[in-house]
């Protein structure tokens, strides 16, 4: 049983910098992966990042040049830093979880879900 709570949505301007912070319970001192999806109006989720609890992260190619996770094993706490943020990053942030070490970019294959946060970039 994993709970994952996710914070720090909010409205911004184009520009502007965002970070969110994820919160699991019910794993800790567990292998596993926590990390990010997005979902935006009438579009599938996507992969943004993930961050394993051996230290390895992933992000996905068209953000990681803006976007940087990090991950603290003794709060089991992810964040997600948000830089030069676009009206389409505009979406519902969701934190996830997965028992054991996982890239993925498929949802399917990620067991546990935060209820989302919003974030809108718009002037």
């Amino acid at each position: 049983q994993v709970r994952l709570v996710e914070s720090g949505g909010q409205l911004v301007q184009p520009g502007d910098s965002l970070g969110l912070s994820c919160s699991a319970s019910g794993r800790t001192y567990t292998r596993d992966t926590i990390g990010w999806f997005r979902q935006a109006p009438g579009f599938e989720r996507q992969f943004v990042a993930v961050a394993q609890s051996g230290g390895r992260t992933f992000t996905e190619d068209s953000v990681k040049d803006r976007f940087t996770i990090s991950r603290d094993d003794r709060k089991n706490q992810v964040y997600l830093q948000m830089n030069s943020l676009k009206p389409e990053d505009t979406a519902v942030y969701y934190c996830v979880a997965s028992l054991g070490y996982t890239s993925s970019r498929n949802p399917g294959n990620y067991d546990y879900w935060g209820q989302g946060t919003q974030v809108t970039v718009s002037s």
